[in-house]
């Protein structure tokens, strides 16, 4: 039970931080944090929290990457749906509350976008369906090389979630105006519910690539980093 609830709360950690940032703080007048800071608020939200759960749940946080473990033979079966159940409850909490505090502002103008992920119209960018489909999967792929890769065994110990939170930085840099950036169908379903557009008639593309790239990368990492006798 221990370990579902580190995953709750590592799940509500990281919208709350990352999702948080992006509705308070990246276009908070003449002082904003915009993409870059955005991108760095979430990056420290997994980074902290594969410290603080890392031990006690492996530190997923993400219903992508813990099936991406599971394809990859770093995770048990039994405990995936319950892992998924408990990563997409936090971050509708962790979505609930960011709502609830936001209704504080004065002259509270709605949520907008609610930092949700979309393509075409809701794409920051506006870029199309196409495009975000590409950019989640291989963004999702090399996420999950890098989780397995720094967790390897044969790997400097107690440095992946340093290599975690910088990747997912690095995924923030490049895809947010792609798709405000997902790789994490919990931290996408969260917001989605709250947010004023069409954000959930477009969710199942966020779970959909972010599932798809998990796969992709745990394979690719089973394959390259496989040890053959000579």
């Amino acid at each position: 039970m221990n370990k579902y609830l580190a995953e709750f709360l590592g799940t509500f950690w990281l919208v709350f931080g990352g999702c948080g940032s992006a509705v308070f703080a990246a276009a908070f007048p003449e002082l904003g944090i915009g993409f870059v800071g955005v991108s760095i608020a979430f990056g420290l939200t997994v980074l902290s929290g594969a410290y603080a759960f890392g031990h006690i749940s492996g530190g997923h946080f993400n219903p992508a990457v813990s099936i991406g473990l599971w394809a990859g033979g770093r995770f048990g079966a039994k405990d995936l749906v319950p892992y998924i159940i408990s990563q997409t409850i936090g971050a509708i909490v962790a979505a609930f509350a960011l709502y609830v505090i936001l209704q504080g502002q004065a002259g509270f103008p709605g949520v907008a976008g609610f930092a949700s992920n979309g393509f075409d119209a809701l794409s920051p960018g506006k870029y199309s369906m196409t495009s975000a489909l590409m950019a989640e999967i291989i963004l999702t792929a090399f996420f999950l090389i890098v989780i397995m890769g720094s967790t390897d065994q044969r790997a400097p110990a107690g440095f992946a979630p340093i290599a975690i939170g910088l990747a997912l930085t690095l995924i923030h840099l490049i895809s947010i105006p792609i798709t405000n950036t997902s790789v994490n169908p919990a931290r996408s379903t969260g917001v989605a519910l709250f947010a004023e557009t069409a954000a959930l008639s477009q969710l199942w593309l966020f779970w959909v690539a972010p599932i798809i790239g998990a796969v992709i990368g745990a394979i690719l990492y089973k394959l390259v980093s496989t040890e053959k006798s000579v």
